[in-house]
């Protein structure tokens, strides 16, 4: 709780360690900008926040530590900004009033006890029990309190920046293997060649000439284990600005048959504006076999649905 209210995040694994799927962890995907956030823990709720953006993939934030040692490396960071807000609001001390409205499955506290439940994470809870909150903690109601002002895009330059810094931290690695993974965030480099020679064209504009095409990772820079995964020519596609920007902002995906993808946070007259109306009926071009456990990747754990 402390490290994320720091830092203006949430943060989870993709799934449980054992591998299986988390209705609390699947929640990080499906909050949206303006969702309500309370934060509970150590039987209070002593902040609440809200949703700045959709989440993103990236690595364990360092400041956990050994916390959840035992959780994959690489999860779900949702943008959250945190109020400024003084609030020891205890659950057990309104649960006559709250219990009524906790969701029947996969709540954050026991309707009978009042207590956490230990495995809950991000629940998902009906904005009646948002506003009893705030009422006990004698604050406004929440559509006043905030407009959010940080992005994922901001957490996203922040977590390659931090990667970047490691690499160059490194003394294990010689000056020329660092520099080629830290040229690689920015399109450029190897990486760059190495795209070219397996994605030679944008598949969604069929743009061409090379000068306009940027080098994008598929799966995200930040979120590669090692620096073959960052120099690998099968993880990255040569796309146009607008389509790199949209591709690496979760809102365009790619199914392996080479379809693409349109998130629904991706209206029709946003799309046409950019011009893509006619990349939905795009010619099926199959991908190269060693890009699909990164398209896989980039479907579930970057592309917003």
């Amino acid at each position: 709780m402390r490290q994320e209210v720091n830092g203006g995040y949430l943060w989870s694994p993709v799934a449980e360690a054992n591998g299986a799927k988390s209705r609390f962890y699947d929640n990080m995907r499906r909050a949206a900008p303006g969702d309500v956030v309370l934060s509970y823990a150590e039987g209070r709720v002593g902040k609440v926040g809200i949703v700045a953006d959709f989440a993103i993939s990236a690595p364990k934030p360092e400041e956990f530590g050994k916390i959840g040692s035992y959780w994959s490396a690489t999860g779900w960071l949702l943008p959250v900004q945190w109020l400024d807000a003084i609030m020891a609001v205890r659950p057990k001390d309104l649960l006559s009033r709250l219990a009524p409205l906790l969701p029947a499955t996969h709540s954050p506290i026991q309707p009978v006890t009042g207590n956490g439940n230990q495995k809950a994470y991000l629940s998902e809870i009906d904005r009646a029990v948002v506003n009893l909150i705030l009422e006990a903690a004698q604050l406004p109601a929440i559509d006043i309190l905030t407009t959010p002002t940080v992005t994922a895009a901001d957490f996203a330059s922040t977590l390659d920046d931090l990667v970047e810094r490691n690499i160059q931290q490194d003394r294990s690695l010689d000056d020329t293997i660092r520099e080629q993974p830290v040229r690689a965030r920015r399109g450029q480099g190897i990486f760059r060649k190495r795209v070219l020679d397996v994605e030679p064209v944008c598949r969604i504009t069929g743009i061409t000439t090379h000068s306009l095409l940027i080098a994008s990772h598929i799966k995200p820079w930040r979120a590669c284990q090692t620096a073959a995964e960052r120099l690998d020519g099968a993880n990255g596609l040569m796309m146009a600005p607008h389509a790199d920007f949209l591709f690496d902002r979760s809102l365009l995906g790619f199914e392996s048959d080479g379809r693409l993808l349109f998130s629904s946070q991706l209206t029709d007259a946003v799309a046409d504006k950019l011009g893509m109306r006619g990349a939905r009926h795009s010619p099926l071009r199959p991908f190269n076999g060693a890009s699909q456990d990164y398209l896989n990747h980039h479907r579930t754990n970057v592309f917003i649905a």
